[in-house]
């Protein structure tokens, strides 16, 4: 199993190529038809927000274990 650090950065890797190809993608589908062009960037739309629903999940999640880690802190 994949630590949650690793997943949260492969979350923020997804997210950021999403995001980054939103502008391309318009391109790579102008020779769909209309339908064909609403279901790819209707899936990549659900794709994103599901991405980002996770990511927030994760860091949720990292948040509530670090706060309830019980490892002592080193003195200074």
């Amino acid at each position: 199993m994949l630590s949650i650090h690793v997943r949260i950065n492969r979350a923020e890797r997804l997210l950021r190529m999403l995001e980054q190809d939103a502008p391309m993608l318009a391109v790579r589908v102008a020779e769909l038809t209309p339908e064909r062009q609403h279901s790819a960037k209707s899936y990549a739309a659900k794709l994103t927000a599901q991405t980002r629903a996770e990511l927030e999940k994760l860091r949720r999640e990292v948040c509530a274990w670090d706060s309830n880690d019980p490892t002592p802190e080193a003195a200074d």
